[in-house]
């Protein structure tokens, strides 16, 4: 196989994991579709309740939250309550950064030649001569490295419920079955195909 068809392939390799990859739908967290994440839920006491859900790395805060909005009134709902009040959130945010060499990139001069390959010394203002070999990821070769910051969010809600007319006056009252009728339109599910 030529250089130029090992580059080729390792492209359409890259583009075919990118292109399967999709944010978190809205599933309960740990099913087997497309996206790892997803909700949860947990009865604290009668009428208090913990809901949470977790996005992958394509998913945007914005989308887990209000997912996490979502499943609080579908779980109402679903138990007979009316409306809900929030009584804590948080939102964890995770950001790690991947640094890689460049799969693409090889040397001349593999590592069985370590006693003979290419370096360079060159004057970097305010450090002086530095040296560059390619077995390292030094700042004269970035475009080598690549590097990819990974944000994810997890948010979570304790929730009291509630029967009857909702409480007016406080911002952190939600009907239920107005929240699922304004979100579901927008709310994305696994694709089963």
């Amino acid at each position: 196989m030529s250089h130029i068809q090992s580059k080729f392939l390792a492209a359409v390799l890259v583009l075919a994991v990118v292109g399967c990859a999709h944010p978190t739908p809205y599933q309960p967290l740990g099913s087997r579709s497309e996206g790892s994440g997803g909700y949860s839920d947990e009865r604290v006491a009668q009428g208090h309740y913990r809901v949470a859900f977790r996005g992958n790395s394509l998913t945007s805060r914005e989308t887990v939250e209000a997912y996490l909005l979502y499943r609080a009134a579908e779980l109402m709902v679903s138990e007979g309550y009316d409306w809900f009040v929030v009584i804590d959130r948080e939102v964890e945010h995770t950001v790690t950064r991947e640094v890689r060499r460049d799969p693409l990139y090889r040397p001349w001069f593999g590592p069985a030649y370590s006693t003979w390959q290419p370096y360079w010394r060159y004057y970097l203002r305010g450090q002086g001569w530095v040296v560059w070999d390619p077995y390292h990821a030094d700042p004269f070769w970035a475009d080598r490295v690549d590097e990819r910051r990974v944000e994810q969010f997890e948010s979570s809600a304790e929730i009291r419920a509630g029967r009857g007319v909702a409480p007016a006056g406080n911002g952190q009252v939600f009907v239920a079955r107005d929240v699922l009728e304004e979100i579901g339109p927008r709310v994305v599910r696994p694709s089963h195909g």
